[in-house]
């Protein structure tokens, strides 16, 4: 059997709605994971560079978690989320000794108890069927405190299917426009396959 893992050429898998975690969980453990780059995106690490230690940050939808560890070693007190039990293993296994940092849980339904400084967006947003895009400014907004940011990369792409489902031109301002200002936009040279030529490394801060 061909190994699909990373190809981009999909398993047959039944029709599903991923916004559930069943249908990750199905993906994961088929090794069908053609979003992970299996490395930190460059921006990422750049921005890491420049920023203060000690403050406290959310990845949702970490996959593999290859960016948890970045996050902590760059000092940042670091909680990483997904919904799918498969993910959740596998970036408890990429991370070893920092396999703690990574919890199962529900991105719109679990309880952080204190607000974050910095919210991660890493194919987060593009795996949420669009149905529930109105309900991800609101929630971004809610875990942050003052001053806090959402910074990340963004998908674009004017097709209708998904995941990953892509963003239309201005769609994404006209999602975050209400509650935060964009203020850093720019290309991304070294995106995977998947992505290549359709992401964008952006920083909004709320209004």
């Amino acid at each position: 059997m061909a190994d699909t893992k990373n190809s981009g050429l999909s398993p047959v898998f039944p029709k599903e709605d991923a916004a559930r975690p069943e249908f990750w969980e199905k993906r994961f453990r088929e090794s069908f994971t053609p979003w992970d780059a299996g490395r930190v995106p460059e921006a990422l690490e750049k921005f890491l560079g420049t920023e203060l230690r000690r403050q406290r940050a959310l990845i949702p939808g970490c996959g593999s978690g290859y960016e948890v560890r970045a996050f902590a070693e760059a000092g940042f007190e670091t909680l990483a989320i997904d919904f799918a039990p498969a993910a959740v293993e596998r970036a408890q296994r990429t991370l070893g000794p920092l396999a703690h940092l990574v919890r199962l849980a529900d991105f719109f339904e679990f309880d952080f108890a204190r607000p974050f400084d910095l919210v991660y967006e890493r194919a987060f947003l593009c795996a949420l069927p669009r149905r529930l895009w109105p309900r991800y400014a609101p929630r971004v907004s809610d875990l942050l405190r003052s001053g806090g940011r959402l910074a990340g990369f963004f998908f674009f792409d004017d097709h209708e299917r998904g995941p990953p489902f892509g963003l239309k031109v201005r769609e994404l301002e006209a999602l975050l426009s209400d509650r935060f200002e964009r203020i850093a936009d720019a290309e991304v040279g070294d995106s995977i396959p998947i992505f290549a030529g359709k992401e964008r490394w952006q920083i909004w801060s709320p209004r």
